[in-house]
């Protein structure tokens, strides 16, 4: 198993996605919603300056992830090495079987006694996943890269369908499963893919795959030192694996391949590569959780992560409410804790409650019912302390993103707020974020304009990934890791590339640099850029770059070089497929806004203080 890691003297953090074979892996980095690694001050602190290693359970090679809580990117590496350092580890959790039209959720104690785990009849629910991943490459948009091979591991939640891991099946453009003791594997379908939660619905149509199955019952949310077992198809075999341990810690964590933080159970029981997608049983033979991740470092051992039941649960019913993944909702605010008395005084606030409102995103609904110096002092009711938690169970605390994670997109939340020492209550409506630079491609494949040899692309982290800091610059990274979408659709456009010809003679030499203006008119993303290239009528076309560099292009020779230039290098189009829809202007937002908001940092992992965080 190979594990790559980048090193910063800031807080690092490497998520990769280990493999059983010699299929590449690809380390990526991380920049993201908030999402919290270790619950106490003292161990995060300690841990914080050395190298975190996050492995994917992923039993092939991997799907391409990263993250970290660096300001620099690393360096290009070849493919191979690439592949070799994906994130996160992952297995898959059991849901009870309604009836052939849905889904139920039984949270009541079992009745079942498993008896001797090795015999139990609820292990032929787990599947072994077999998956043929086709990636994007970013730097060359229009093509993709060599395909690879994974395994993991899924199981099965009736009605015809199994439930996996999201990082399985990223990119795939072939998916199969094959039941335990049997030699025939059946095409598999993903109906839906969660990338915040790193969850796959898989459906397998073949009714001979369905015979004499039984499929898993979901359990409680764990305890504190309860028993749990993993079973999946780890590497080391082709037959199912079982190991054991106990539930370490419940806290909201670090997703790697979603970049985002929920609810996790950290357990001490082996999980290795082939281990995604596979199941996690209490002593009553219910399934708990999903192991998804594993966290690596010289000081810590036996720590994997399970997804538990509630998110999972989560996913499910948002595909049977919408028939699709919407994804979890966000409040898009910057939240400071109000541990010390002074701080509390000032902002009249008389007792030790509440987390202080330091800024709020452009795109948030909260932006209209919020303002910079409030404090949030509950939400539907729920007391929020200062430190920034809330009541979980009896006797315990969870960070107050918790309560926003289990509501749906569009669900409206009332929150009890101090402004200016009178207490209120105001509404939201929460939505998921809109991420000026995402972590993921919708589609899967990047969009594209090419003028005259100028290849334009949307920024991505797939695209930084691929990329070089010193090709990427500085400024621009700082850009993408903290500047805030200030409408929704905005998207950092750059050029990535000049395929020389005589056309763009003395520009052959930029390269992701970001366009701002064409012919005087402010770029909001690649969709704008299109049509007003399309829509130019004069002689010349000018592009504004960063740092006031100009490209004029005489636009009837532009659009004769264009056929040329596309055949020379051995490019099928000029634009991606979605480019070529009639563009409509759907940001809220239409007037320019030279607001500077790139001092606000878009994760908890880039904070790099326990005292601020994002919800």
């Amino acid at each position: 198993m190979a594990i790559s890691c980048a090193t910063s003297s800031f807080s690092l953090r490497t998520f990769t996605d280990s493999s059983s074979s010699s299929s590449p892996s690809r380390l990526f980095l991380q920049f993201s919603t908030p999402r919290s690694l270790l619950s106490s001050d003292s161990t995060r602190a300690r841990l914080r300056s050395q190298t975190r290693t996050w492995t994917s359970a992923n039993g092939s090679s991997p799907c391409p992830r990263k993250s970290t809580k660096v300001q620099a990117v690393p360096q290009r590496r070849s493919n191979e090495e690439k592949e070799r350092a994906l994130s996160s580890a992952m297995k898959a959790v059991g849901v009870q079987r309604k009836d052939k039209r849905g889904f139920s959720f039984d949270f009541k104690e079992s009745q079942l006694d498993a008896g001797d785990l090795q015999d139990a009849a609820f292990l032929n629910a787990v599947v072994k996943v077999y998956c043929t991943h086709t990636a994007p490459d970013y730097s060359l948009p229009w093509q993709k890269q060599r395909q690879y091979t994974s395994t993991g591991s899924a199981f099965m939640i009736g009605d015809g369908k199994l439930l996996t891991n999201a990082h399985c099946v990223e990119h795939g453009t072939q998916v199969k499963v094959k039941r335990r003791g049997d030699d025939t594997k059946f095409v598999a379908k993903v109906l839906a893919r969660g990338i915040e939660c790193d969850i796959a619905l898989l459906s397998v149509e073949n009714e001979e795959f369905w015979k004499g199955t039984e499929s898993l019952r979901f359990g409680r949310l764990p305890c504190l030192q309860d028993a749990v077992t993993v079973v999946g198809y780890p590497l080391g075999g082709d037959t199912i694996s079982v190991t054991k341990g106990v539930v370490s810690r419940i806290e909201v964590t670090s997703y790697a391949h979603g970049a985002s933080e929920l609810l996790g159970i950290q357990i001490d029981a082996a999980i290795n590569p082939g281990n995604s997608g596979g199941p996690a049983f209490n002593d009553q033979g219910e399934c708990i959780g999903v192991a998804f991740q594993v966290f690596r470092s010289e000081e810590a051992e036996n720590i994997g992560y399970v997804i538990p039941t509630t998110v999972v649960s989560h996913f499910l019913n948002d595909y049977e409410r919408n028939g699709k993944y919407t994804g979890f909702p966000c409040l898009g605010v910057l939240l400071q804790k109000l541990e010390n008395p002074a701080l509390r005084e000032c902002l009249k606030v008389k007792s030790n409650e509440g987390v202080l409102v330091r800024k709020i995103e452009p795109t948030s609904n909260a932006n209209n019912v919020l303002k910079e110096g409030d404090v949030i002092v509950s939400f539907d009711g729920i007391h929020v302390g200062s430190e920034g938690t809330v009541p979980f169970r009896s006797t315990e605390r969870i960070a107050f993103r918790y309560l926003i994670s289990q509501k749906f997109a569009g669900d409206v939340a009332e929150l009890g707020i101090i402004r200016q020492g009178t207490s209120m209550k105001v509404k939201t409506i929460l939505n998921p974020r809109a991420h000026l630079v995402p972590y993921h491609i919708e589609g899967g494949q990047p969009s594209y304009l090419i003028v005259a040899g100028l290849v334009f692309t949307p920024l991505s982290e797939a695209l930084i990934d691929e990329e070089c800091e010193d090709t990427i610059g500085l400024k621009l990274l700082a850009k993408a890791r903290y500047s805030l979408a200030k409408f929704k659709g905005e998207q950092i456009v750059i050029l990535s590339q000049v395929l020389a010809n005589e056309v763009n003679i003395g520009y052959e030499d930029m390269s992701n640099q970001q366009v701002l203006k064409f012919n005087g008119v402010p770029i909001k993303n690649i969709r704008h850029l299109a049509h007003l290239v399309d829509s130019c009528k004069t002689k010349y076309l000018v592009f504004e770059f960063e740092d006031n560099f100009l490209v004029v292009l005489e636009r009837e020779a532009a659009v004769a070089a264009s056929p040329c230039v596309l055949k020379d290098y051995g490019i099928p189009s000029e634009r991606s497929s979605d480019l070529l829809e009639p563009y409509m202007d759907l940001s809220e937002d239409n007037k320019a806004t030279d607001e500077d908001i790139g001092d606000s940092p878009v994760s908890n992992l880039e904070i790099g203080f326990d005292g601020i965080l994002w919800a």
